[in-house]
């Protein structure tokens, strides 16, 4: 499997103190890494910090798989490259691939599903028309087999 389509939305260092007594990185630091890559993504297509401060919307994560492949050690260099997979007026679908900077091997894949969240009503409501449009026109074929 190639990173073709995914564009780069993080880039990191495994540090010692993200690695468990197995001596690689715990599983915790793979999902704060991929939520730092999430936000950079929902960027892209107009879900902002000043988006989510000022419209009382956001989105939420209602599904996440994670396929670990190889592990991560201190000092290992990670990049996160992401994609839209799916877009519909409340839900979209997205993945995050974490490869090893240095030899492009996929540490872990992982796949997310998130509903367009009205914060104050606490229920899904459709994402706005300028935000859907902007999400639909990056939408990529990447596989990521999970």
């Amino acid at each position: 499997m190639t990173a073709a389509g995914l564009e780069v939305m993080y880039r990191g260092t495994v540090y010692p103190w993200h690695c468990d007594h197995l001596r690689q990185m715990n599983v915790m630091w793979y999902v704060g890494k991929f939520d730092e890559a999430t936000w950079q993504l929902f960027s892209t297509f107009g879900v902002t910090p000043d988006y989510v401060r000022n419209s009382s919307r956001s989105l939420v994560a209602v599904d996440q798989r994670i396929s670990y492949r190889r592990e991560l050690r201190a000092g290992d260099i990670v990049v996160v490259r992401s994609a839209l997979l799916e877009v519909r007026e409340k839900v979209i679908r997205f993945c995050h691939r974490m490869e090893n900077a240095a030899t492009g091997e996929a540490g872990a894949l992982t796949v997310l599903t998130g509903v367009h969240f009205d914060t104050e009503a606490r229920r899904s409501c459709p994402l706005p028309e300028e935000q859907l449009k902007r999400a639909r026109a990056l939408v990529s074929d990447f596989d990521p087999g999970i």
